[in-house]
């Protein structure tokens, strides 16, 4: 029993000291494989008296017990020690940039928006915004577009079922916004827009910057200023502009511009005008004190000027061959 005792105590031990499963393997085939050491021992019982052999025995067999208790334990902790190893080996600095990557840019688009309202910000305009699902108060009514005007029909204008519409142009946002916070006011309101039409230079869904500059004393000589300086920031270059007698509902008197681009072509860019007295009743504003000029620009379009894309759908098929090209 006490050599039973002596051989434990050395297979704890070297099972302690094993540092890989292989060692850890050896170990139990010395102590209690086929030949291993307590199996010899249980072999060698018949030779004791038979009064000792049931408690020689159960000491051998309990040494046993106790042995593989222990090479269980140390394998579990081998085998953290291995996995915590091959996770530190393989492991991946996610903050690291990846390797043979081409960075992002900004979307074009994205990038005329802004440097739209940067424009217009440093004059001394601000941003407003307002939902993209309107009413047909704020998107026609309140800009003296009548009922049975051709804006309003189904085939031009996405109505939902609930009454409601997608807004066809930013202009409802001049109306709320005078209707919180009244004038004067200078604003821009940049945001998407939605009409049922498409081709090479319409979208069914578009972005749209509308103007708004509401004041004492001003003129159509203040809008045709402000446009000026804007496009001649906007394209970098000393613009020529032609305005063309235009009608819309919520200005008067109303117009269409062009810009001359630098092959000599007229190209039309916007529509504008003094806003429409009617408008500015609606939302209590006396027309006798104040006027104002509107200024309705579409985004796509003035990128597509300024980057020399023919095709509007470009902007949005999200080709990557055309979209690096503004990194």
């Amino acid at each position: 029993m006490s050599q039973t005792a002596q051989f434990l105590e050395q297979a704890k031990a070297a099972v302690q000291c094993a540092l890989t499963l292989d060692e850890i393997d050896s170990i139990r085939v010395k102590f209690l494989g086929r030949k291993g050491v307590f199996t010899v021992q249980l072999k060698e019982l018949g030779k004791l008296p038979a009064v000792e052999r049931p408690a020689a025995g159960q000491v051998i067999n309990e040494a046993k017990h106790q042995l593989m208790s222990a090479i269980r334990v140390r394998q579990q902790e081998l085998e953290r020690e291995r996995i915590q190893v091959a996770l530190t080996a393989e492991a991946l600095d996610v903050a690291l940039p990846g390797r043979g990557q081409l960075g992002g840019s900004i979307h074009p688009i994205t990038r005329t928006i802004r440097r739209m309202q940067r424009i217009f910000v440093k004059a001394g305009f601000e941003v407003y915004t307002g939902p993209e699902i309107e009413d047909e108060f704020h998107n026609f009514s309140a800009l003296n577009i009548l009922e049975n005007h051709p804006a309003r029909a189904m085939h031009d204008t996405f109505y939902l079922e609930s009454g409601l519409l997608l807004r066809t142009h930013t202009s409802p946002v001049q109306i709320r916004a005078m209707e919180e916070n009244g004038v004067p006011i200078r604003l821009i309101a940049p945001g998407r827009a939605y009409r049922c039409d498409s081709d090479l230079t319409h979208s069914p869904m578009f972005n749209q910057i509308e103007v708004l500059a509401v004041d004492r004393g001003i003129s159509f000589a203040n809008l045709k200023s402000c446009l000026y300086q804007f496009l001649s920031n906007f394209f970098e270059r000393d613009v020529e502009l032609r305005f063309r007698p235009s009608y819309f509902p919520f200005t008067e008197p109303s117009a269409e511009v062009d810009v001359l681009s630098e092959n000599g072509q007229w190209l039309e860019i916007l529509g504008c005008g003094m806003v429409h007295p009617n408008v500015l009743r609606g939302v209590g504003v006396d027309p006798e004190e104040f006027t104002g000029y509107a200024l309705g620009f579409g985004v796509e379009r003035l990128a597509m000027l300024r980057y020399g894309v023919k095709d509007l759908r470009l902007f949005f098929e999200n080709d990557l061959r055309f979209l690096e090209q503004f990194q």
